[in-house]
């Protein structure tokens, strides 16, 4: 398990969106059979915006993006990449 997967599970957990434990949870299950909703995944996504700084673009605002710990993880990782250098 990648160190971002662990960010993105702790940030579930303050969340507190999900409807299973998040220690059995596999990186790869879908998270809205898990419990999370559309309007939890906004909520999310904001979460997310705020503790990476980042800023999830229109093409990113998609179901498939939130739809795992896996998906997350590797939406944060195209837009560190693809972020400007300061």
């Amino acid at each position: 398990m990648s160190s971002l997967s662990n960010q993105v599970r702790e940030i579930l957990a303050q969340g507190q969106w999900l409807k299973r434990d998040l220690e059995t949870l596999r990186d790869d299950a879908d998270l809205y059979d898990a419990g999370l909703s559309s309007h939890d995944s906004v909520n999310l996504m904001l979460a997310l915006e705020e503790a990476f700084d980042v800023e999830f673009p229109d093409a990113l605002l998609k179901r498939r993006t939130f739809e795992s710990i896996q998906a997350i993880s590797s939406a944060l990782s195209q837009l560190k990449i693809d972020a400007p250098v300061p």
